[in-house]
């Protein structure tokens, strides 16, 4: 298999941190990105110079620019460029902040988006590459307590799809990447964000919490072959879940949808009216 030049972002901890390593390890060259050079100096050290470490904070667009300008001109190429940073916010509806909620879509959906936009002109050009998106599971369902979360993984999979669709004439492949509930240290007090909460919302949070504290969580170190199956082959999947219970829970999801548009489907039906006149569509 030919030497892959990957661009990662989130690299100091999760996720980035074991791809990038696993990576790096089977003999690819990788742009580790992080806010802070000093969480990744040891990839540096450990690999030389097949690693390339940049100090990035996806929430400022210039910088992302410079750094994946800066990542392709030191490897003359990327091969893959995988948008893995970003944080959970925790809080009810009601409990979060405005200004919380724009801080989570800045590095959940913005951050991502200026990663994107810097490197497709330079994948186009190439005539081919790879873009890797970190979603979830929570990305086609949801649960109390991180419903804005949530909400930044379904705008960040509609993103996607649609990206695929528009460079795919370019070359460039998309993979959308859903993990499930890993034992990383995603949703810690140092990786997430917490609203103040409310009393009214007390018992609801503590069975949330009970919960997640429950959910068998899979090892983020047997991700990695999966991941590299998916930049391996020719035909890489659009979506791709991590880890066994996604699926039957995506699965349950999506019956329920379908029984209820289903079961209300005469009167959706009749609010298309009897006119035959053609006007501007509303999607």
């Amino acid at each position: 298999m030919p030497t892959k030049i990957w661009f990662i972002t989130g690299t100091s901890r999760g996720f980035g941190r074991v791809w990038a390593d696993a990576a790096l390890k089977r003999g690819d060259k990788v742009v580790a990105t992080a806010r802070s050079l000093t969480s990744i100096a040891d990839l540096k050290e450990k690999y030389g110079d097949n690693a390339l470490t940049l100090e990035l904070d996806v929430t400022k667009p210039d910088q992302v620019k410079t750094a994946v300008e800066q990542a392709h001109n030191h490897f003359g190429r990327l091969d893959i460029v995988l948008n893995n940073a970003g944080y959970p916010l925790v809080g009810t509806i009601e409990e979060a902040s405005a200004d919380e909620v724009r801080a989570l879509y800045e590095t959940n959906i913005f951050g991502s988006l200026s990663v994107i936009q810097a490197a497709v002109p330079l994948l186009r050009k190439q005539g081919n590459g790879h873009i890797l998106g970190v979603s979830s599971g929570l990305g086609h369902v949801t649960m109390p307590l991180i419903g804005y979360y949530c909400s930044s993984k379904w705008a960040f999979e509609a993103i996607h799809e649609s990206l695929a669709i528009e460079v795919k004439p370019f070359g460039i492949k998309v993979t959308i990447i859903e993990p499930g509930a890993y034992a990383t240290e995603f949703g810690s007090p140092s990786s997430g964000k917490f609203a103040t909460g409310l009393e009214a919302y007390e018992e609801l949070r503590k069975s949330v919490f009970e919960r997640i504290g429950s959910m068998e969580r899979g090892d983020p170190n047997a991700t990695s072959e999966a991941v590299f199956k998916v930049v391996d082959t020719e035909n890489p999947p659009l979506r791709f879940f991590l880890g066994r219970h996604n699926l039957p829970w995506v699965r349950a999801a999506y019956a329920e949808r379908l029984a209820t548009w289903e079961a209300w489907e005469s009167v959706s039906n009749s609010a298309q009216g009897t006119h035959g006149e053609k006007s501007a569509a509303r999607i």
